[in-house]
């Protein structure tokens, strides 16, 4: 039997720029991009390396490394070390809740980074096979907001915890809130990490671009996104996800990495195409290949939650409800997609937001992928078009969509690259994002070991779990 993990800490810090290379006080105000993710809470990536010494080891020489390293990052990237500073408006008459923004003060803000050991093995814990989801959770760093007495509060945008096992490998955990920066801006932030660490006279070539003059709100969505968070804060209905996650919660649940790699993609693509043709049916119009691993990942996950552990269907979503819609959300890099030029460097977010829909009854069935790759592509076809098409109805939009049982959102994105974080260990063994555990939530990575491949992970409950790794492994049919 695998052995339980368990996590004893070790040391605690707070990590700053280095003194006098930031302005000493300055104030990010969010724009129509980060104000939706005020309603979502932190992503929690972690990234698995080798590491064949003993913890005194690596507390004698590479944590003073890892500490340093970070502090220059920081120097460039210094927003993460800031504050989301949310301030309560005790106005009499009332007025409307001031606008949320991102404060850095030299003095009183860091990143806070938390040294650990587990005795667990390693080996397990980053494979791919199901393993107890709570197991994950002692890796991940806590971010807990602060409560002024008057009310306002402070909420820290990243924290980092690097949990250490034994002579075999070690864990970077990371909590950072998206409303700082979206995956290509985090993704930048850590390679940069990395790339100080393995090599102190590394060149940091191009500076973060924090002007926020160049997002252009043409069509009023600032102001739209802030009565949408003023609404749910006076109803007291937004959690910035800060609280740590009880092990009963996730009790039964198993998390899995699936590998969909280019024959797979190329098969379920053809599959579409020849039956379509047999069908007479029209082909989907956009079959790319994160297309065609959404789309069976969509119905594979359908098909397992809609049923038994007996593979009974559940009337629940069929029987009764044939036409019971289900829901797929995913981002959308916005920098390519405006007619107006965002610098490639630009920090803070630049998505945009999809949801595709289909019913129960047409997922399961025999065109169930058809249907799906249709929803999907219809979307991403519109988001081309036009990105800010209906973005005023994002946030409304997502009442909607967390309001359905049959749900997925995706969280992360495989074109990121992220297997080339080096640290100077190689390449990480293995990446996970937790933020996805007990949400209707899916991460995408590209594959670790071959080229074009994409990693799917998922959390489920284990009979769930055992239903959708068989589909998985059937393809499509």
């Amino acid at each position: 039997m695998a052995k339980r993990l368990t996590v004893k800490m070790v040391e605690r810090c707070q990590i700053r720029p280095p003194p006098n290379s930031v302005p000493q006080a300055s104030l990010m105000p969010l724009t129509f991009f980060d104000l939706p993710w005020l309603f979502f809470p932190p992503s929690q990536p972690l990234f698995f390396y080798p590491y064949p010494y003993p913890t005194s080891h690596f507390l004698s020489t590479t944590l003073q490394t890892l500490k340093h390293s970070l502090s220059l990052t920081l120097q460039l990237f210094f927003p993460l070390a800031a504050h989301l500073v949310i301030l309560d408006s005790n106005s009499t008459p009332p007025q409307p809740q001031p606008k949320p923004n991102i404060a850095y003060n030299e003095n009183n803000n860091y990143v806070s980074l938390t040294i650990s050991e587990s005795n667990a093995d390693f080996r397990r814990i980053s494979g791919n096979l199901p393993r107890d989801v709570k197991d994950f959770h002692p890796l991940v760093p806590s971010l807990e907001s602060s409560l002024s007495s008057d009310e306002n509060h402070a909420v820290p945008l990243l924290a980092v915890k690097v949990t250490v096992f034994p002579n075999s490998g070690l864990c970077i955990g990371l909590a950072y809130h998206h409303v700082a920066a979206d995956g290509r801006t985090f993704d930048n932030f850590i390679k940069t990490w990395a790339s100080f660490h393995k090599d102190s006279s590394f060149s940091f070539k191009s500076m973060p671009s924090y002007d926020r003059t160049v997002v252009i709100d043409k069509h009023g969505l600032e102001t739209i996104f802030l009565n949408e968070w003023r609404k749910k804060t006076s109803e007291k209905q937004i959690v910035m996800g800060t609280e740590s996650k009880a092990d009963d919660q996730f009790s039964d649940m198993v998390r899995a990495t699936f590998v969909m790699g280019l024959r797979d993609m190329e098969n379920i693509k053809s599959w579409i195409i020849a039956k379509c043709k047999n069908k007479n049916l029209s082909e989907p119009v956009h079959l790319s290949p994160y297309v065609v691993t959404c789309a069976f990942v969509w119905v594979c996950l359908m098909k397992a939650l809609t049923h038994e552990a007996e593979g009974v269907m559940d009337n629940k979503f069929f029987d009764d409800q044939p036409q019971y819609l289900c829901y797929f959300g995913f981002n959308a890099g916005g920098l390519n997609r405006f007619d107006y030029p965002v610098p490639a460097t630009y920090f803070g977010n630049c998505v945009g937001f999809g949801r595709s829909e289909a019913t129960i009854d047409d997922l399961i069935g025999e065109n169930g992928i058809i249907f799906a790759s249709k929803a999907i592509g219809d979307t991403v076809k519109k988001l081309d078009k036009a990105l800010l098409g209906e973005a005023e109805r994002w946030i409304s939009d997502w009442e909607v969509f967390w309001g359905s049982d049959l749900h997925i959102m995706v969280v992360g994105s495989p074109k990121l690259d992220a297997y080339e974080t080096d640290f100077g260990w190689g390449r990480p063994t293995k990446i996970e994002e937790i933020s996805i555990d007990g949400r209707g939530a899916i991460s995408l990575t590209e594959s670790r070991d071959e080229k074009g491949g994409i990693e799917v992970g998922l959390a489920l409950p284990k009979p769930k779990m055992v239903a959708f790794t068989s589909l998985f492994a059937q393809g499509p049919s």
